[in-house]
């Protein structure tokens, strides 16, 4: 089974004139949540600069554990598994057991919304502006939602959500134990 995830970027977008878009072309909205997860490194913490982590997270649809390798800048570039969890303490146990360790404590907010089997999630960090990413089948999936929404996919970034944070807005996230709303340390 691959893993790959097929996903684009979309920074320095108008959240409101692009969820006005969505409506009229009849995407459906799925609502907004808190994600809240605990990011775990390897003990030497060398994964930070293999741009590799696993991450435990809680939102509206359940607790998941999920391992992310962002391989290279690219619509495939991320290799990514998920499972489903039924508790936190014990997935931190597990990880924790096999010499994982946690790391950083971060949260967002997301707005989602779903068209044509493609996922468009608004993501919202602390301390800088929405953007919008989009997740799909294919890349092909991934160009058509791009044309509709009238984004130029050349502007797409293929980093990962870390490398945005870092690169554009400075916020050294892989170095912070902490990264919510109310604080950044």
């Amino acid at each position: 089974m691959d893993h790959t995830e097929i996903e684009v970027r979309f920074l320095d977008i108008d959240k409101n004139a692009l969820v006005k878009k969505l409506l009229a072309l009849g995407a459906k909205d799925l609502g907004e949540e808190l994600l809240s997860e605990i990011i775990f490194y390897d003990a030497e913490h060398t994964w930070p600069d293999q741009h590799r982590l696993v991450r435990i997270r809680n939102g509206k649809d359940g607790i998941y554990m999920t391992y992310k390798h962002h391989q290279t800048a690219s619509v495939y570039g991320t290799h990514e598994v998920e499972i489903p969890v039924t508790s936190i303490e014990i997935a931190k146990a597990f990880l924790e057991g096999i010499g994982l360790t946690a790391f950083r404590h971060q949260e967002k907010k997301r707005h989602t919304f779903t068209m044509d089997n493609v996922t468009l999630d608004f993501d919202t960090w602390p301390n800088i502006p929405t953007y919008l990413e989009l997740e799909g089948q294919s890349e092909q999936n991934l160009k058509d939602a791009v044309l509709k929404l009238h984004l130029d996919w050349v502007r797409g970034d293929f980093t990962s959500a870390r490398a945005v944070i870092e690169n554009k807005y400075g916020i050294l996230v892989s170095k912070l134990k902490v990264y919510t709303f109310k604080e950044q340390r």
